[in-house]
């Protein structure tokens, strides 16, 4: 099934409304988890409000807090999120940023103590939109093995990159594993294999079969021992810059995969620090054209830019609707 836009994005805002938010704190929240579902990334928009009521009801999300100031030095800035909603804190974060990089060229914003971001795509884009090349990424909670190793030990830290274009900006947002944990779950519920292994399975066998994964907790590292390694050190650069938790840290909380007290950082750049506007569309549109020009593996096939299909899906599902997990859509009827 299929819902419009602006009724997926009431009944989450009246759902938010009933866990305790205020006016505008609901309707910000609301707006960023049907987006996420608009764009195509169901496992961060509508399928993940239940869980984020459930933790606002256990005390892990404050509804009522705000980013505070830590430091400041030029064009850096430490916040503590307060353990407020991860949304907010990040949609914050980003926008100081771009107003930093709008007076000094570039701004960084290092957030701790804060939840789970949901979409991390959503904060580049953002930038990309007020014409910044946006940089993101959080840690999280153990939920990945390092390579070589059977029990989950690395959080599966999502890199953000966006890169603002007259025709429609260039965005990367991906998980340090082949597949996120969300991507899983959608796989799952639609009951499809995924394209090309993803993890392995109890036995220690690679596996497309999601259930399987979710149920060892062994997704695969991006790139094998290099997604391993670069989940690492985002992980221990963002806890530095935030004077923050790092996975280890985050794991003390035991709170069972929920992201609470974990650290984040959000770069703004002007992307015309030393070339124009005219030598930037350039680049981009010269890049895309190279890649589009080369040859299909598959006959008929296509090959896109990163945040292409994204776009793509955006429209469509703008015009007839978002699809929904009817089961899903349901329970947040009941909510």
């Amino acid at each position: 099934m299929r819902v419009p836009f602006e009724t997926m994005k009431a009944e989450i805002k009246r759902v938010l409304l009933k866990a305790g938010m205020t006016e505008g704190k609901a309707d910000a929240c609301a707006r960023v988890h049907t987006e996420s579902s608009r764009d195509g990334v169901y496992s961060h928009g509508l399928n993940r409000v239940a869980r984020f009521v459930d933790h606002i009801q256990k005390g892990w999300v404050d509804v009522n807090a705000e980013p505070s100031l830590i430091k400041q030095s030029g064009m850096f800035e430490n916040y503590d999120g307060n353990l407020g909603p991860g949304v907010l804190n990040a949609l914050f974060s980003i926008n100081r940023a771009t107003e930093v990089a709008k007076e000094q060229g570039i701004g960084i914003v290092a957030l701790r103590n804060t939840n789970h971001w949901m979409r991390g795509g959503t904060y580049a884009w953002e930038a990309a939109e007020k014409g910044y090349i946006g940089i993101c990424w959080t840690n999280t909670e153990s939920c990945m093995p390092a390579w070589g190793a059977k029990n989950t030990c690395l959080g599966n830290n999502p890199l953000c990159i966006a890169i603002p274009r007259e025709k429609g900006p260039i965005v990367l947002d991906m998980a340090m594993s082949q597949y996120s944990n969300g991507k899983l779950q959608v796989t799952r519920l639609k009951n499809e294999s995924l394209p090309f292994p993803g993890g392995f399975d109890k036995e220690g066998n690679l596996t497309s079969n999601p259930g399987l994964i979710e149920e060892s907790q062994r997704p695969l590292p991006a790139g094998y021992w290099k997604g391993s390694g670069l989940a690492m050190v985002l992980d221990l650069v963002v806890a530095i810059l935030s004077n923050g938790l790092a996975t280890a840290g985050i794991d003390k909380l035991s709170k069972g995969g929920s992201c609470v007290g974990c650290s984040q950082i959000f770069i703004a750049i002007n992307p015309y620090l030393a070339g124009g506007k005219e030598f930037v569309e350039r680049t981009l549109n010269e890049t895309i054209a190279q890649i589009k020009s080369a040859e299909p593996v598959k006959e008929g096939g296509a090959i896109y830019f990163p945040g292409e299909l994204a776009a793509k899906t955006r429209k469509e599902n703008t015009e007839q609707g978002i699809p929904v997990d009817e089961g899903i859509w349901n329970e947040l009827l009941r909510l």
